[in-house]
């Protein structure tokens, strides 16, 4: 819900695709910047108590907008300025929660636990943008903020309600100088890690910005208001679901199935970009719900299995980065090509987008097979 209500209420005061962007890029800078730091954090430290901090942070500035909004007072700049400190707490944040998951399910139950939060992270995507876009239009966006600063406080009492000794929790990393240039040497040395990180990156920063194109498609290319807004992004919620069930299905699954997905998402992506009528652009949104989420859950699990526990802080880290952090960078370009150039293109980009880091992740895929059987 603050999501589709903070996207739709820049554009309200701007009217600007640009503007659209421009505050997604602020709320994710920090990632880009600082989510290295988290993870290695992560690593250092009992996870849930970053937790305990960053969830009350996030609540507290989802109620600030809110406030700022009822009273009328809200301008643009202060937009920028709370989506730059809930991108601050999400730097901390998302490593955190993400290498958690390993610890509550262990590794056999990895994947599915993944794909079974996707599933209840897009439900909540049906269901919000729905009574978002409702509220928007009866009540006011201010409501959007209130409840889910509301929110917030299930979330602290879920992790109160957790049982440590049923935990597999490692043994937090020491501190000492280098860890963050040991995790990127770490990677880089091992293409498992690295050939899934690049595809996310690019998939993040060029074909992931739905927060960009699609109120810019709800108006300019169909007419439409926040109702439309938010029926699109149900759609890719409902898909999201789907996909996310698929994936907690399938068990470990080899990193080639990324590549497979990649192409799929271009697919889904190139015909949500040239759909002619509102109701076939729903209907191809569900499939890019399911081949995006796919993609992002596999991502998430190949690269937790593969990493080392000692790591797996900032290898989470580096995945945020990949996929959240490109978007200070992807939001202000789509969001520029969207408004310029239209809605369509800045989607037709992310699809040839995914699709040119797909082939490429095959070839490298298939040297490295070639290099380590030379080797053998």
């Amino acid at each position: 819900m603050q999501r589709v209500a903070q996207s739709w209420l820049v554009l309200e005061l701007t009217g600007s695709g640009s503007a659209v962007g421009g505050v997604t890029a602020f709320q994710f800078l920090p990632i880009l910047l600082l989510a290295p730091m988290g993870g290695l954090v992560a690593d250092r430290m009992d996870k849930r108590r970053v937790l305990y901090l960053s969830q009350s942070l996030a609540g507290l500035t989802a109620l600030i907008l809110g406030t700022l909004v009822l009273t009328g007072k809200v301008e643009l700049w202060m937009v920028y300025a709370l989506a730059l400190t809930l991108g601050l707490v999400d730097a901390f944040d998302n490593p955190a929660r993400n290498a958690l998951v390993m610890e509550i399910v262990g590794r056999s139950r990895l994947t599915n636990a993944v794909g079974l939060n996707s599933v209840l992270i897009n439900g909540a995507r049906i269901l919000g943008p729905a009574v978002g876009g409702v509220l928007i239009v009866t009540v006011g966006i201010a409501a959007c903020f209130l409840i889910n600063a509301a929110s917030y406080l299930g979330l602290i009492v879920a992790l109160m309600l957790m049982r440590e000794d049923q935990m597999e929790r490692p043994v937090p990393e020491r501190r000492k100088k280098g860890q963050l240039r040991e995790a990127f040497r770490y990677v880089r040395s091992e293409p498992v890690l690295a050939v899934p990180l690049a595809m996310m990156a690019v998939v993040g920063l060029f074909t992931n910005e739905f927060e960009v194109t699609l109120p810019l498609m709800a108006r300019f290319t169909f007419g439409g208001d926040a109702d439309t807004f938010g029926l699109m992004f149900a759609a890719m919620g409902v898909g999201a679901v789907i996909g996310g069930l698929w994936t907690a299905t399938r068990g470990e699954r080899p990193g080639r199935a990324l590549i497979r997905l990649c192409y799929g998402l271009a697919v889904a992506v190139a015909a949500a970009a040239f759909a002619p009528w509102l109701w076939l652009e729903v209907v191809t949104l569900v499939a890019v719900g399911i081949t995006s989420t796919s993609f992002l859950t596999l991502g998430n699990s190949v690269l937790q299995l593969e990493c080392t526990p000692a790591m797996r802080g900032r290898v989470v880290a580096l995945r945020a980065v990949a996929i959240l952090g490109a978007r200070p960078l992807g939001a202000p370009l789509v969001g520029w090509i969207g408004e310029h150039l239209g809605p369509r293109v800045g989607l037709a980009v992310g699809a040839a987008a995914a699709l040119l880091v797909g082939v490429w992740a095959q070839a490298r895929v298939k040297r490295y097979d070639s290099e380590r059987a030379q080797a053998a």
